[in-house]
């Protein structure tokens, strides 16, 4: 049995060998292939730069900043949030594996037993709006709506949009007759408490309901936009267990494999743009919650791709909106550029009036970098026909141009400029450096040892790496062998058994001679599994994934052990030398002689 549960070890190897790491972890995590491994932004802590580590071999994680590392059960646990148990049994369904056996069950938490709850009303809920919609005649103006904007009935059924009747209990009676906890599903944010009196009544009404789905496709919240006049415009699910729109994508459970084979994705203000574009054959479109974008929205796009194109709508709300979610995405480490579109449209109204082929081609594939972005809107806002308006219009674009770090790409910036006011190329490059002087710290050019340079300077920041002591390194060897090989770890049991100098490593080796014991086989991942203890799990995929000799005999073992065997005679030999000192410095001169001569004992015993 499991320690972490009545959980067989039989039935784990098989969730391991049944889920392949590199699988899962891809659908939190966009991976590049590096080697032998593969390589992405850690989902557990925030970087830049990739440090976290999926060996396909080993079926092992490890990231080298924060130390996490595991199986592929520890990292549905950490990304989750799932006990041992519940990240098993999502393994195991997603494998079809039948997760039941004998008399055996599984505790889960009260917390995870209501979020199930929740999952399972939701999406009860969006099966009954959808219903509603598409086959009685309460839904009938609101179907008749979606198709007079161009939301045809595949789309339809492929977001399972929905309708919510001006009844005040629709949902109310479906959820108690199917035994649900109203009070509960209050907490879900479907129902709504009635006010002076008991009772509870539906959260949305004659409203068009567009389901909210986590990255797994379960139904977890409701987008809902009022069909008649009222206000709010759209209605979105409250906060709850389900539901956060500060860390929610909307149609990134689709959008997934898109945004996987291209490495980008297009972000998009609403509901409405992101189903139309879709019908486009735009199928990596996402939009945030009804919300401003938000640094959480931003770390999760980064784990997925490496470029977005962002296309919010073409008025000046829009644009202002693309203005503050440029700084966000490019602080992240993003590729960024903006799509432009005309005559303060909307992607939505766009595509119904130019096509889908269009709409990829003329305004997609031709987005522009923000600094041309941010110099086209300013361009709009300044009139170029009047000399104070030219002038006005150049103060500021240099501004934005004179803190680009290519030379290149001012250069380009500045010729498109001359073009449009009419100045000499050279006269804009000497206010472009004096703007430059005024700006950079130091004011020292393009070759300066400052911070913003950080192409030059990027590998001078990187400090290096700090040594090992040579017997933490000869442990660290030993164990990397042993994970690999039953006969070294044989060996290394008989000559130095427990005598490891770190405690991690001492566990690990027990915890190891024990495991081979039982007649398996190396696997470092059915190893780690049986570990359960999150440091030794850290340790051991460190270990694992660190450089071990490929060749080995007897004599190179021995040496390790040797440099192991070492370390406590040196600790005794180094006590030895304070406490003579102490006695030197106390006068204690025969007692200092006597601590010598048991010293130079241990001193000739360590050179032998």
């Amino acid at each position: 049995m499991n320690g972490n549960g009545p959980i067989p070890e039989h039935f784990i190897d098989e969730v391991l060998t049944r889920n392949d790491i590199v699988d899962v972890v891809s659908k939190y995590v966009h991976l590049s292939k590096h080697g032998k491994y593969l390589k992405g932004l850690c989902p557990f802590h925030s970087e830049k730069t990739p440090s976290f580590t999926v060996t396909p071999d080993r079926q092992i994680y490890h990231c080298y900043g924060c130390n996490a590392g595991g199986t592929v059960i520890k990292f549905l646990m950490g990304v989750e949030g799932f006990t041992f148990p519940e990240a098993v049994k999502q393994l195991a369904e997603q494998a079809n594996l039948n997760f039941q056996w004998g008399d055996i069950s599984f505790e889960r938490s009260p917390q995870s037993e209501l979020k199930d709850k929740m999952i399972e009303a939701h999406e009860l809920a969006a099966k009954l709006y959808h219903y509603i919609l598409m086959n009685t005649a309460h839904g009938q103006e609101a179907l008749s709506y979606l198709r007079d904007r161009g939301i045809n009935d595949k789309l339809i059924e492929q977001f399972q949009i929905g309708y919510a009747p001006t009844q005040w209990d629709t949902l109310v009676q479906l959820l108690e007759k199917r035994g649900f906890s109203l009070e509960a599903m209050e907490q879900a944010g479907l129902l709504s408490a009635k006010h002076q009196q008991p009772g509870y009544v539906d959260r949305f009404r004659d409203r068009i309901m567009f389901p909210i789905w986590d990255r797994n496709g379960k139904v977890i919240g409701f987008g809902g936009r009022i069909l008649g006049e009222g206000q709010p415009k759209y209605l979105n699910s409250p906060e709850t267990l389900l539901f956060n729109k500060s860390k929610l994508i909307y149609n990134q459970h689709l959008a997934r494999p898109h945004m996987k084979r291209t490495g980008q994705l297009v972000l998009f203000e609403g509901y409405a743009d992101v189903i139309q574009a879709w019908d486009a054959e735009v199928f990596n479109g996402i939009a945030t919650m009804g919300t401003a974008l938000t640094s959480e929205h931003v770390k999760l796009m980064k784990r997925m791709v490496e470029r977005v194109i962002i296309c919010y709508d073409g008025d000046n709300a829009g644009r202002a909106a693309a203005s503050k979610a440029i700084p966000l995405l490019e602080q992240e480490g993003l590729d960024v550029s903006v799509a432009m579109l005309p005559n303060n449209m909307d992607p939505d109204d766009y595509i119904r009036a130019n096509g889908a082929e269009r709409f990829r081609h003329a305004i997609l594939s031709a987005a522009v970098s923000p600094v041309k972005f941010q110099l086209l809107s300013l361009r709009g806002d300044h009139i170029l026909l009047e000399d104070d308006g030219k002038r006005r219009f150049l103060k500021e674009a240099l501004k934005l141009i004179a803190p680009i770090e290519s030379p290149t790409e001012r250069e380009m910036h500045l010729a498109e400029l001359s073009k449009q006011i009419g100045v000499t190329i050279e006269s804009l490059k000497q206010e472009c450096f004096d703007l430059r002087q005024k700006l950079l710290p130091g004011g020292r050019g393009d070759n300066s040892d400052d911070w913003w340079n950080n192409v030059r300077n990027v590998k001078r920041s990187m400090a290096p790496p700090a040594l090992l002591p040579a017997y933490v390194y000869a442990e660290r060897t030993l164990l990397g062998l042993m994970f690999q090989d039953v006969e070294v770890a044989d060996y290394v049991e008989q000559h130095l058994g427990e005598g490891f100098n770190t405690d991690d490593h001492a566990a690990l080796a027990a915890y190891l001679y024990a495991y081979y014991a039982q007649g398996k086989e190396p696997d470092f991942s059915r190893f780690l599994a049986a570990l359960h203890d999150d440091r030794l799990e850290q340790v051991a995929a460190s270990i694992s994934l660190s450089e071990v000799p490929l060749r080995y005999d007897h004599s190179v073992l021995d040496d390790y052990i040797s440099i192991i065997q070492k370390v406590p005679l040196q600790r005794e030999i180094e006590r030895l030398h304070e406490e003579m000192i102490q006695a030197e410095r106390a006068g204690d001169w025969m007692r200092a002689a006597q601590i010598g001569k048991e010293k130079v004992t241990l001193e000739q015993q360590l050179k032998r």
